[in-house]
C-alpha cells in the first residue's frame, strides 16, 4: 500500500534541460537542504601495535578533498610531505607514551596543529565508571548493575565526543516478564572517565531493552547535545532535582507500571539538568488497546532522531509495534517542546495496514530523495510530514538494515528478517522508498537474525544473510544484492564493522555462554572461498550487552579515519573498554559521523534490539568516491 507523494520541491536536471532545449525557461530549483552537524575536531587516535605506532584522524564532511596533513611526533614533524591519499600514518619508531599532534595542509598553507594525543599502551584502553550500588526490591530481592547501551555527543562544545552511558540492574526484564527491577541510570563521561553527571530514571520506569530509549543529540543548533529520554513520578535529573511527584510508587504486584503520569523530557547535556518537560505522546490510554492487557505491548518504545525538515533535528518517539502502531514527532527548539505531528495506525486515516508492522528497531533516512527524513519502521514507512508512504503488510521482525546495498539501481534498499511464519517473505530485500520487494525468501519460520553488508568482493553490492534455524545458526542463506544465492553457510548474523582497512566490513559478534548469560566480544573476517572465518580480535576481559544479541556498549566511527571503534563493558564493569583498529588503510574518505544516514544510526543505535548503523551511500569493495556529506557546521 502507497500514499501519493507531494510534489517534490525540485525539478530535475534532465526535465530543465529538455525545457531550455525547446525554448523555454526551466523553473527554478530550490536551494540544497543542509543538515545541522556537529563542529568536531580532528580526533586524532594513537595505538601501539607490533610495528609502532598507528596515528589517524578525521577528514571532515566539510574539507576538501585536496586537504593534505602533516604527523608531528612529540613536536617533531614526521612527514616530508603532506599525505594525500588516507588519513593514517604508521610511525615505525614511536612507542607507547609519545605525544602525536597532526596539521592540515590548505593550498599550500600549514594550519594549526591539532590537540596532543598520547598513544595508547596497545589498541585498547579502559574508561573508568563510577559504578551504581546494588539495590534491593520491594519483594526483598538483591541486583546489581552492569554498564549497557551507550550513545555519544559533544555535550559541551568543545568539538569532542562524549559518552551517555545506560545502567542495566541484573533483575532488567523484557516487557513480557513479570517481575520487579531495579532502577535504570544513565551516566555521561568523557572519555577519561570524569563523570559530568548522573541521571536516575526511579522506580516508575521499568527496567529493560523495550522501556528506556535515550537519544543524545544536538536537537537545538547551539553545539551542546542534549539527552532525551521518557520520564515518570520519581525521575531525579542531574542536578538532583526530581520530576513530578517523588513519593509516588505506581509498580503494581507484578512488577509492572501500568498507570500513573508519563513524561518526555529534554535533559542538558552539560549539567543533566531538566530543561523542558511534558505529558509523553503516545500516550499509554487503555492498556487492552495495545493487543494485551497485562503490559507488555503497550511498553514496547522505539525512538530516533529524524531531519524532518531537512535542515534542523527532530525527535521521534514511538509505542507499539505488534498490533497499534503510533510515532509523534516533536522539535526542542529555544527551550520548549514542540509536537510536529503524530502517526497513529488507529485513525481513520490509516488503519489496519499499518498495524503489526514495526520491527524492535528502527531506521531513519530520507528515502525519496526530497531532502527530508522519512522512518523506516519496519514494514512500513512513515513520511517526513506524519503521513504513512508506504506498508509491505509483511509484519514484525527483528532486524533490518538500510542503505545503499545496491549501487547500481537508484535509491536507497532495506534488508529485513519477518518472524511470522506465514509471512510471504521471511526475509527479502525492498526498494526504501516504494516498498517494492526486490527478492526474498518465503522461509514458513520466524528469521530472527539477518543483516546486509558487503563482506565477498567477488560480487558487486551488500551480501545480504540471514539464519536458518536459532539465533546463533551458521547455516542459513547467503545472497548476493541482487538476489543471487551464494552459499547455505553463513557468518553470524548479528554486527558488522569496518575494521581493518579494506572496504569491506568484519563480523561483529560474541562467544556466548549459556550458563551465565554473557558473552565475550569478538572481531572475524569472512572467507568467501571456504565459507569461514579468520579471528581479528577477542576481546578478552570483557562482556557483550543484551543476552544472545550480544550487541556491543557501542559500535561508531568515533576518533581517527572513517574506521570504527568498538566498546564493550568489562568484565566487572568497572570500566569500558575501547578497541581501535591497528591496520592500516590506503583508503580515505570523510569521517563517517558527517553522513546523515550514518550518524542518525548512532543516535538510535541503543534503541529496543540494537543494529549496527549504516551510511547513505554504498560502503564496500569497488565503490565509488564517498559523496560530499549535506551538512553545514553548527556555528
Amino acid at each position: 500500500m502507497r500514499r501519493r507523494r507531494r510534489t517534490a520541491p525540485f525539478v530535475p536536471l534532465a526535465l530543465a534541460a529538455s525545457l531550455l532545449a525547446a525554448g523555454g525557461a526551466a523553473p527554478a530549483e530550490a536551494a540544497p537542504l543542509l543538515r545541522q552537524a556537529e563542529r568536531l575536531d580532528r580526533g586524532t587516535v594513537a595505538v601501539t601495535t607490533t610495528a609502532g605506532v598507528l596515528v589517524s584522524w578525521r577528514l571532515l564532511g566539510t574539507e576538501a578533498r585536496t586537504v593534505g596533513f602533516h604527523v608531528y611526533r612529540n613536536g617533531t614533524r614526521l612527514t616530508s610531505q603532506p599525505i594525500t591519499a588516507s588519513t593514517n600514518h604508521l610511525d615505525a619508531s614511536g612507542t607507547a607514551g609519545a605525544s602525536y599532534q597532526v596539521s592540515a595542509v590548505v593550498n599550500g598553507v600549514e594550519q594549526a596543529r591539532s590537540t596532543a594525543v598520547t598513544a595508547w599502551s596497545g589498541t585498547h584502553r579502559d574508561i573508568p565508571l563510577t559504578k551504581p550500588a546494588d539495590g534491593t526490591n520491594p519483594d526483598g530481592s538483591r541486583y546489581t548493575y552492569r554498564a549497557n547501551d551507550a550513545s555519544v555527543a559533544d555535550l559541551d562544545r568543545d568539538g569532542q565526543l562524549e559518552i551517555v552511558l545506560k545502567w542495566d540492574p541484573s533483575n532488567s526484564q523484557d516487557s513480557s516478564k513479570a517481575g520487579y527491577t531495579g532502577e535504570v541510570f544513565l551516566d555521561a563521561y568523557e572519555f577519561d572517565g570524569t563523570r559530568k553527571w548522573r541521571i536516575s530514571m526511579g522506580r516508575n520506569i521499568r527496567a529493560g531493552a523495550h522501556y528506556t530509549q535515550f537519544l543524545v543529540y544536538d536537537l537545538d543548533g547551539d553545539g551542546r547535545a542534549e539527552v532525551v529520554a521518557k520520564t515518570a513520578d520519581g525521575t531525579r535529573d542531574g542536578t538532583g532535582r526530581v520530576i513530578g511527584d517523588p513519593n509516588a510508587d505506581y509498580r503494581n504486584s507484578s512488577g509492572y507500571v501500568l498507570t500513573g503520569p508519563e513524561f518526555l523530557t529534554v535533559f542538558n547535556g552539560v549539567t543533566g539538568a531538566a530543561l523542558a518537560t511534558q505529558s509523553y505522546v503516545p500516550p499509554r490510554g487503555d492498556v487492552c488497546s495495545w493487543g494485551d492487557c497485562y503490559g507488555n505491548r503497550v511498553d514496547r518504545f522505539l525512538a530516533g532522531v529524524a531531519y524532518l525538515d531537512g535542515e534542523r533535528p527532530s525527535i521521534v518517539m514511538a509505542r507499539g509495534y505488534y498490533t497499534r502502531t503510533v510515532l509523534a514527532a516533536f522539535d526542542y527548539r529555544g527551550g520548549a517542546l514542540t509536537r510536529r505531528w503524530t502517526f497513529d495506525s488507529n485513525s481513520s486515516t490509516n488503519g489496519p495496514a499499518w498495524a503489526g508492522q514495526g520491527n524492535h528497531a528502527l531506521s531513519v533516512a530520507d528515502v525519496d530523495a526530497d531532502g527530508r527524513d522519512e522512518i523506516t519502521y519496519g514494514s512500513m514507512v512513515v513520511d517526513d510530514d506524519g503521513r504513512g508512504l508506504h506498508t509491505t503488510g509483511l509484519g514484525h521482525g527483528d532486524a533490518q538494515h538500510l542503505s545503499d546495498h545496491d549501487p547500481a539501481r537508484p535509491g536507497l534498499e532495506v534488508f529485513s528478517v519477518h518472524e511470522s511464519k506465514d509471512a510471504a517473505y521471511g526475509l527479502e530485500m525492498r526498494d526504501a522508498r516504494t516498498g517494492q520487494i526486490l527478492w526474498g525468501r518465503r522461509t514458513g519460520q520466524d528469521t530472527g537474525r539477518g543483516v546486509a553488508a558487503d563482506i565477498d568482493p567477488g560480487h558487486p553490492g551488500a551480501e545480504a544473510w540471514a539464519v536458518d534455524g536459532p539465533w546463533n545458526s551458521r547455516v542459513g542463506w547467503l545472497f548476493t544484492a541482487r538476489g543471487q544465492l551464494l552459499s547455505n553457510a553463513i557468518p553470524a548474523a548479528n554486527f558488522v564493522v569496518q575494521w581493518d582497512g579494506d572496504l569491506g566490513y568484519e563480523i561483529l559478534d560474541h562467544d556466548f555462554d549459556d550458563a551465565t548469560r554473557t558473552g565475550v566480544g569478538r572481531i572475524d573476517e569472512w572467507n568467501p572461498a571456504t565459507s569461514t572465518v579468520t579471528n581479528l580480535l577477542t576481546a578478552t576481559g570483557t562482556q557483550s550487552n543484551n543476552d544472545t544479541k550480544g550487541s556491543p556498549v557501542l559500535q561508531a566511527d568515533l576518533f581517527g579515519d572513517w574506521r570504527e571503534e568498538v566498546i564493550w563493558r568489562t568484565s566487572d564493569s568497572r570500566a569500558l573498554r575501547l578497541y581501535s583498529t591497528p591496520y592500516r588503510t590506503q583508503h580515505r574518505m570523510p569521517t563517517l559521523l558527517h553522513d546523515p544516514v550514518y550518524r542518525l544510526g548512532i543516535a538510535w543505535q541503543n534503541v529496543g534490539y540494537n543494529q549496527p548503523p549504516h551510511t547513505s551511500y554504498f560502503l564496500g569493495f569497488g565503490m565509488a568516491a564517498a559523496p560530499t556529506p549535506p551538512i553545514r557546521l553548527v556555528p
